[in-house]
């Protein structure tokens, strides 16, 4: 009996100690391939970035710094940031959890003789309204600046 009793009394502290998650939605990638010289892509980003009116807060040459320690023939690998402050304070007015999605950010990396562009879409299903018309509005935006750098 005694048993019974501590196991009951138990249970809601064992269920208190579960990971409750703030946000389940699931994160959506846009991404396309292209065949052309990865150095163009990258500038090419750079002018797609500007032109949306973003601006370039870092920009990380995985591929080159491990060629630089000595890996010779490693495939190139970088990752663009970029922010609006606007649009940053727009977004974080509507949720600070927003926070998790920012910068903006581009992957490029070289795979199978092709050059890979790919970028996370902001969570347009989530139980937040304004959110949700914020990313539909925000996700074309971060489409053309990927396929700007990567069309032919």
């Amino acid at each position: 009996m005694f048993k019974r009793v501590v196991i009951f009394a138990s249970l809601p502290l064992i269920a208190s100690c579960a990971a409750q998650s703030l946000h389940t939605e699931e994160v959506t990638y846009y991404q396309v391939e292209t065949s052309k010289p990865y150095d163009e892509v990258l500038a090419e980003l750079e002018v797609a970035i500007a032109e949306h009116n973003f601006r370039i807060t870092g920009h990380s040459r995985v591929g080159k710094v491990i060629r630089d320690r000595g890996a010779t023939n490693f495939p190139e690998y970088d990752t663009v940031q970029f922010c609006n402050l606007t649009l940053a304070k727009v977004v974080l007015e509507i949720t600070p959890h927003a926070i998790g999605y920012m910068p903006c950010n581009v992957v490029t990396y070289q795979f199978d003789g092709k050059t890979i562009v790919r970028t996370h879409l902001l969570p347009e299903d989530t139980d937040n309204p304004a959110l949700n018309k914020f990313a539909k509005e925000m996700n074309p935006q971060l489409q053309q600046i990927v396929d700007f750098a990567a069309e032919q």
